[in-house]
């Protein structure tokens, strides 16, 4: 089955993941990436970990077998992100530390997740999907 991506910014994000969630059960996978936006001026991501990981996160879920979404968050630039009241750096739910961070979202609620300096690691993303 194909991967169902969804893109949301910190401004959309409370719409795009009411979606996401009415959707979810339909799922084998929930997954939502939190990863750097992209700079206008070049269209690269600011985030080297986000340029490492994303390419292998994405290939892992697209040979997927199992009904993957897939909601795309992306922080903003690094002067957004850097601040130490970001949205996502606050909410109970996510309480984010870096980018990207990968989480298994299910029974509404983070079971588990991936941080920057292990985002990209396959036999870990596999886990995740797993749910292990």
């Amino acid at each position: 089955m194909p991967m169902k991506v969804s893109d949301a910014t910190v401004s959309t994000f409370d719409t795009v993941f009411q979606k996401f969630i009415s959707e979810a059960p339909k799922n084998k996978a929930n997954l939502i990436l939190f990863l750097a936006d992209k700079d206008p001026a070049t269209s690269l991501s600011w985030c080297p970990d986000c340029v490492r990981a994303e390419p292998v996160i994405y290939k892992k879920l697209e040979t997927s077998s199992d009904d993957v979404a897939l909601l795309r968050a992306f922080v903003g630039d690094r002067p957004t992100w850097r601040n130490p009241q970001h949205p996502w750096r606050v909410d109970s739910r996510f309480k984010l530390t870096g980018v990207p961070t990968l989480v298994l979202w299910q029974n509404d609620a983070v079971q588990g997740r991936l941080e920057d300096h292990e985002a990209h690691i396959e036999n870990k993303i596999d886990a995740l999907v797993s749910g292990i």
